[in-house]
């Protein structure tokens, strides 16, 4: 197990938790390789992101528009510079006040202790019905 990249990880968690923006946007080079799959029409804060600015308005948009209820990490695996988060969570859409729950599982590539890399995999169908009106 690397620790650096477990400690990445964790931090990163951590900041995620506390929706501390400043903190979050540390764990990220200028440059990124983005990606939570779903449908961006719906769901603008879903697909492909590449600089920092772009992870600053996918975090600003994610919290303008779910209000979080629990969140439940299962595993956190690290083989050396990669890590894999595993559990569940719930929102709530400020828009619709439809509850969403979904397992989920993040994928980090680390390098120098910043996140090069990023894939989130949700129930993005679940998503979208809690979005529709």
């Amino acid at each position: 197990m690397d620790s650096n990249t477990l400690n990445t990880v964790q931090n990163y968690l951590g900041a995620l938790g506390q929706r501390d923006l400043e903190k979050l946007l540390t764990f990220f080079p200028e440059n990124i390789d983005w990606f939570i799959p779903g449908n961006e029409d719906v769901a603008p804060w879903l697909g492909k992101k590449s600089t920092k600015t772009e992870i600053k308005a996918f975090f600003e948009l994610l919290w303008a528009n779910t209000e979080p209820l629990s969140a439940n990490i299962d595993a956190i695996l690290t083989e050396g510079n990669l890590a894999v988060v595993t559990g569940k969570f719930s929102s709530r859409m400020t828009r619709t006040g439809k509850t969403y729950e979904t397992l989920f599982s993040i994928h980090f590539t680390i390098e120098d202790g910043l996140i090069v890399r990023y894939r989130l995999l949700e129930d993005s169908y679940g998503l979208v019905e809690a979005l529709r009106e």
